[in-house]
């Protein structure tokens, strides 16, 4: 993929970066530093993509070995992963030798972490622990993704390389009208100057009329964000938290307690894997924009 040109956006101080087929905005950091980062020549430059993967999902049992077009989607997630420009590295980490052993058949480096990992952003840190060289990035790349641009992945680094308040980064897109009501596509609303407020599993904002507004440009968060190592660190000694805990949302904890996100908007398709029936819908698209 192309490198990003920064380029100076009309009005404020808000930065516009233009990329082949996406557009996205940020808005420039703040004085504020969440935790004594101090931007350099090389601040916050060794990154290494991570991509969680665990075979006991209630929802879908052994998905990240399901087939996708004859190809594992583990593997899938893997072969996009790699054409990003931002990463020194790129692993799989799982607790589970047949995807452990699935993933070193097509060349992955893997990572064994342990089965007490509660969600994926715990088995990113575990893995980042095992490594033997420092980061200071992790970029959690979520393995139910298949068709994940690599762009967007640089996109997130460059962000909370340009944000030093920020201990994370993500990602949303443009909610489709039919996916409003639907709890596995979580919502997602920022501030003016691209940190977010909230997500959710219901719509948000929500109107007094209780529908979707045709007008308002509604969010959708997409499966992958990047992390300070430092922060990634101190994530799994803070308790859980309420609103994480009833919406089931790890990033909430993450506001929560007071840390900033910043997040990149983007043009692209969100299409995970949650469900068996979601796997012909990959399969059908792939093979409409011939990514066989």
């Amino acid at each position: 993929p192309e490198e990003m040109s920064q380029e100076p956006a009309s009005g404020g101080d808000t930065a516009t970066w233009a990329v082949p087929g996406l557009v996205f905005a940020a808005a420039a950091a703040g004085a504020y530093v969440a935790f004594s980062l101090r931007r350099s020549t090389k601040f916050r430059s060794q990154v290494v993509g991570i991509i969680p993967a665990r075979y006991a999902s209630s929802r879908f049992q052994g998905k990240p070995l399901v087939p996708i077009l004859g190809k594992p989607m583990i593997q899938r997630t893997w072969e996009r992963a790699r054409l990003a420009t931002t990463l020194n590295q790129l692993v799989v980490a799982t607790d589970d030798e047949r995807i452990a052993e699935c993933c070193r058949i097509f060349g992955a480096n893997v990572v064994m972490t342990s089965e007490s990992c509660r969600n994926g952003t715990e088995r990113c840190n575990e893995a980042l622990q095992r490594l033997e060289k420092k980061y200071d990035i992790v970029v959690n790349i979520q393995g139910d993704e298949p068709l994940i641009q690599p762009e967007i992945i640089d996109g997130v680094v460059k962000a909370l390389q340009a944000a030093p308040d920020a201990v994370f980064s993500t990602a949303v897109t443009s909610l489709k009208p039919e996916d409003a009501s639907d709890p596995n596509r979580v919502k997602c609303v920022v501030d003016n100057r691209g940190y977010a407020i909230y997500f959710s599993r219901g719509l948000i904002p929500f109107n007094k009329l209780g529908k979707v507004s045709p007008d308002f440009p509604y969010l959708l968060h997409l499966g992958i964000q990047s992390y300070d190592a430092k922060f990634l660190g101190i994530y799994p000694e803070l308790s859980p938290t309420p609103l994480q805990l009833e919406e089931d949302l790890e990033q909430l904890k993450v506001l929560e307690n007071g840390y900033r996100m910043k997040v990149i908007k983007v043009n692209h398709d969100g299409h995970g894997v949650d469900t068996p029936e979601d796997v012909e819908k990959i399969e059908s698209l792939m093979r409409e924009r011939n990514l066989t």
